[in-house]
């Protein structure tokens, strides 16, 4: 606590005094200080008209009754430190119960980071992304988080949705570019631009980064070693208003990411005795025995393209919306062919890649007053394609090494998979202030296995003309086993060499069944809005996921019984010039009984697991973020924290997953100068300070059950960005 209350206090000061620059600045801007954004939108015009018909339509079909909803608008997303330059992953860690889990992975209220990705509510096809962010925050109008007990339209994933809302060429005209740097080598240029003409409108956003940051510290140093990164992401928006009721709309979105794997330093593998106790240290590989860990060179590749067609149309009493997608990704490891053996006994090239196609209707209709229908269809069909060599050196029963030639193993594998989900749901209004949503849901899934399953969802959402809205809603949940059922065949090929797992069981993965509650209550008091909200999910077979061996993937396993139970605390103001915002979650999550891919653990952590409740890697007790922006004449300045209490770790000959690490505030400053140049043109200058007091803090220390290869957080970053509209 006095760690929280000493770094809060430098950043309320720290703002206070770029605060008290404004007025120095005013004087040479535009005393209004509009944003660029209000250059960018057209006169009202009966294309705006309706397409914004066409928008409140299209939202009518999905919206999150019962659920907890949180929304960061563009406008939110700017304010923050970094801006629309950060990934997206970073923008929802100002989410209630949103926790950073490394490896640009992040929990939602404790769960896996099992999330289902939406764009303009039409659902976007898993893919294969460990370090990478396939969307960017620079092409939402609207970024939106819907956890909790769900209504029947989402499925299959349990930690939530995350929605966003385009941005579209009929409310801009015009564009801009950007230029944005710092530490760790960091350059990034970007571009945005929209418009539209005769019913068409377009929006298109391109950005490409590199630094020296892409992962992150395995050892806490401020400059990691071998940690380059080159991002490329590529977005297109296009729709067609058709007369007053229809439109027809196409998205299409690239990303290319490369990562180099960074390296620990001062490590020799003549030395090293961590890892696996399977084979006798120090190994030889091709005469070589001593190999430095700054030497090591591994790296990853992720590809991904997606596009979604979707036609609209809307009448005075029904909507409908018929969308198709599909998504392709590929991922690549490569590893260092003799450090690897070395260190951890085996070399592994991994490559992967995966195809979803599929069709999505969905539909509302106003029955009456009281009565608003709302039903739908998913279909899906997934292709995937593995390959693993994997070179090891053959071991004697005593765990010595027979040669120092490695051996190469191959295994390749291919599976298929379809998916077909039903729901329908009914929003009834008994009173007025009284909402109750009924709704089922049926899914079939054809992958690991055939398996079936019903779904009822039920809400009742009370609102009063004073401001407070009550909430309470069930949510029986069904989440499919991963697709990843051949890594324990991999793996299991293996027994007698360096690379052998540490135990030889290998059921294959199970699917999740979790009943879910949820109560909330908000209440609003002009600017200020306060939100409490509890949650209690029981799970059977519940899902989580580990990286275990070499290459950075992560693989599921199951939990007999799981229980995750929390309460968050969100606080939001706006007066004027000047916004806050305050989140705290409490939570806990638990797991007993590890019954799927158990070759991953040593025998030990099974038999404990078996008999006892464990925490779940990614739990964190106590999770908190917050932030302030003011808006004094042409410049904007801002702050914002972020906290955890530390993930789960394993103490030496203690209990798996039986201690904490500790607890760290990260705080983040921003100035953002908005430069007149004409009317139509706004140069903005921005300058954020990225952790800007220097917290050392290790997110992961590498001895979490399942929970990977050690991270650090951030050093402290100087970064300056020129946004320049036309």
């Amino acid at each position: 606590m006095r760690l929280i209350l000493r770094n809060a206090g430098l950043a309320i000061v720290s703002l206070a005094l770029l605060i008290a620059l404004a007025p120095a600045l005013a004087f040479a801007a535009d005393p209004d200080g509009d944003d660029d954004d209000d250059d960018k939108k057209p006169a009202v015009s009966e294309v705006v008209v309706t397409a914004h018909r066409l928008d409140t339509a299209r939202a009518s079909i999905d919206p999150g009754l019962g659920a907890s909803t949180y929304t960061l608008t563009n406008d939110a997303v700017e304010r923050l430190p970094g801006g629309e330059t950060i990934s997206l992953s970073q923008v929802l860690l100002q989410f209630p119960g949103v926790s950073q889990g490394g490896l640009g992975q992040i929990h939602i209220r404790q769960d896996r980071g099992d999330l289902q990705y939406r764009i303009n509510n039409v659902i976007l096809p898993e893919g294969l992304s460990e370090f990478g962010q396939v969307l960017s925050p620079r092409l939402a109008d609207r970024i939106e988080l819907i956890t909790g007990a769900l209504p029947a339209q989402y499925g299959l994933h349990g930690g939530g949705v995350i929605n966003i809302t385009t941005k579209s060429g009929v409310y801009l005209n015009g564009g801009q570019a950007e230029i944005y740097g710092g530490s760790h080598s960091e350059i990034e240029p970007a571009f945005e631009y929209g418009g539209s003409a005769n019913g068409t409108n377009f929006f298109v956003s391109g950005s490409y980064l590199q630094n020296n940051l892409g992962v992150a510290s395995p050892d806490g140093g401020a400059d990691p070693l071998h940690d380059r990164t080159e991002q490329f992401q590529a977005f297109a928006f296009i729709d067609h208003i058709i007369g007053a009721k229809d439109r027809v709309s196409l998205m299409l979105g690239s990303s290319d990411e490369r990562f180099q794997i960074p390296d620990q330093r001062g490590l020799n593998a003549l030395t090293y005795r961590g890892g696996s106790a399977a084979f006798q240290r120090p190994l030889v590989v091709y005469g070589v025995s001593s190999f430095p860990s700054e030497q090591l060179n591994e790296s990853q590749r992720e590809n991904t393209q997606f596009a979604i067609l979707s036609y609209l149309h809307t009448t005075e009493r029904a909507t409908l919306q018929v969308s198709a997608f599909a998504r392709y990704s590929d991922l690549s490891f490569h590893p260092d062919a003799v450090g690897d053996i070395l260190y951890s006994g085996v070399s592994q090239r991994l490559t992967k890649s995966d195809l979803t196609a599929g069709l999505q209707v969905e539909g509302v209709y106003n029955w009456s007053a009281d009565h608003t229908l709302r039903a739908g269809a998913v279909l899906s069909a997934q292709r995937t394609k593995n390959e693993t060599r994997s070179a090891v050196l053959a071991i004697d029963a005593q765990g010595r090494q027979r040669t120092d030639i490695p051996s190469t193993l191959t295994n390749r594998s291919s599976e298929n998979g379809s998916q077909a989900s039903l729901f329908a749901q009914d929003e009834w209004k008994p009173l007025a202030p009284l909402t109750i949503n009924f709704g089922l849901r049926l899914d079939h899934v054809d992958a690991v296995r055939q398996q079936t399953a019903l779904s009822p969802r039920v809400s009742a959402v009370w609102t009063t003309a004073t401001g407070t809205t009550l909430h309470a809603a069930y949510a029986r949940y069904f989440i499919p086993a991963p697709t990843d059922g051949d890594a324990g065949v991999g793996a299991l090929a293996l027994v007698g060499t360096t690379g052998a797992p540490p135990t030889f069981q290998n059921d294959p993965a199970r699917s999740e069944t979790d009943n879910y509650y949820d109560v909330g209550v908000q209440q609003k008091f002009g600017g200020l809005t306060f939100g409490i909200d509890g949650y209690w999910r029981g799970a059977k077979n519940l899902i989580d996921d580990g990286q275990f061996g070499a290459p950075i993937i992560r693989t599921a396993y199951n939990y007999r019984n799981g229980h995750i139970q929390g309460v968050e605390f969100s606080t939001t103001y706006t007066e004027g010039p000047f916004s806050a915002w305050s989140n705290l979650a409490i939570a806990q999550a638990r797991g007993r009984g590890i019954v799927s891919n158990q070759f991953n653990f040593t025998q030990a952590h099974l038999t404990f697991a078996g008999g006892h409740y464990i925490g779940l890697d990614q739990d964190q007790t106590y999770t908190a973020s917050g932030g302030a922006a003011y808006r004094w004449g042409p410049l904007q300045v801002s702050s914002d924290l972020i906290y955890g209490s530390g993930l789960r770790t394993t103490p030496l000959g203690g209990s798996p997953n039986g201690a904490r690490l500790p607890g760290y505030v990260q705080v983040n400053l921003a100035s953002v100068y908005h430069l007149r140049r004409s009317d139509h043109q706004v140069l903005d200058i921005r300058f954020d300070v990225i952790n800007a007091f220097d917290e050392h803090y290790e997110i992961r220390d590498g001895r979490g059950l399942g929970a990977g290869p050690a991270l650090w957080g951030p050093g402290r970053g100087f970064f300056v960005g020129l946004e320049q509209t036309f």
